[in-house]
């Protein structure tokens, strides 16, 4: 007989994963990473692993929920793409670390302020191993360096669990700013990793930020996968494949 017909309680399921996915997807474009993070979120069941997809984007401007067409300023050859997160506008390109955070908030025991606290403190120390400053700014989310902003946060949260991500600016063509308020700021400034004497590359960047990010969400493991399907095939507990890298 089971517990439940001797009268004791049931044992409830574990569902929590001590490891978080990790996966290093390279150059990819956005409006097809949108949608597959978008379909992960739909598909995913509360056993399905926590995952980070960390990637670089083709030059792009995205508008979040409530951004204010007037934020970009001129138009350009770079497409722009409205989409279903928090913020206004920002810009992505080569060389830019972006980290999208496809994560079950729920199973986690955190809500969305705690989550961008922890977010932004995972920027912090990252840049602080390398002898940098940062600091966040109330009613502003992001990591800024001075007076100019080098992380850019924007979230969407959907039964539960988190897609989008943020950003940090590494060695990338930081013209395209000079189109847009960024994050809706006028005459905000931005700068990058490089500016600031850290010779490491994205991809370094990058491990550095998975690291950070693990310890400050409180993962115990950490998978790793390299490529769209990593290293050893289709990870199996991941309902929806990420996309491919740019040829």
């Amino acid at each position: 007989m089971s517990d439940e017909e001797w009268g004791k309680p049931a044992i409830p399921r574990i569902t929590h994963h001590p490891s978080l996915i990790a996966r290093n997807l390279g150059l990819v474009e956005y409006r097809p990473t949108f949608e597959a993070m978008k379909a992960f979120t739909a598909q995913r069941g509360p056993e399905t692993a926590d995952e980070i997809w960390l990637l670089q984007h083709p030059p792009v401007y995205t508008l979040g929920l409530a951004g204010k067409p007037e934020h970009l300023l001129h138009t350009t050859a770079i497409p722009v793409v409205n989409i279903d997160r928090g913020g206004q506008i920002t810009y992505h390109g080569p060389g830019q670390i972006v980290a999208y955070l496809l994560l079950d908030l729920k199973r986690l025991g955190i809500g969305v302020k705690e989550l961008v606290r922890r977010l932004e403190q995972a920027i912090i120390d990252l840049l602080a191993e390398y002898g940098v400053h940062a600091e966040r700014r109330d009613k502003a989310p992001g990591v800024y360096v001075g007076e100019a902003k080098i992380a850019a946060l924007g979230l969407r949260i959907k039964h539960n669990c988190s897609y989008h991500g943020l950003c940090l600016n590494v060695d990338m063509d930081l013209a395209p700013y000079a189109h847009i308020n960024p994050c809706g700021y006028a005459g905000l400034k931005v700068t990058r990793t490089r500016d600031h004497g850290i010779r490491a590359d994205a991809d370094v960047l990058a491990d550095g930020l998975a690291r950070q990010l693990r310890l400050q969400l409180g993962y115990t493991e950490k998978h790793i996968n390299h490529g769209a399907h990593g290293e050893h095939g289709v990870n199996s507990e991941s309902p929806v494949s990420p996309v491919l890298p740019v040829v």
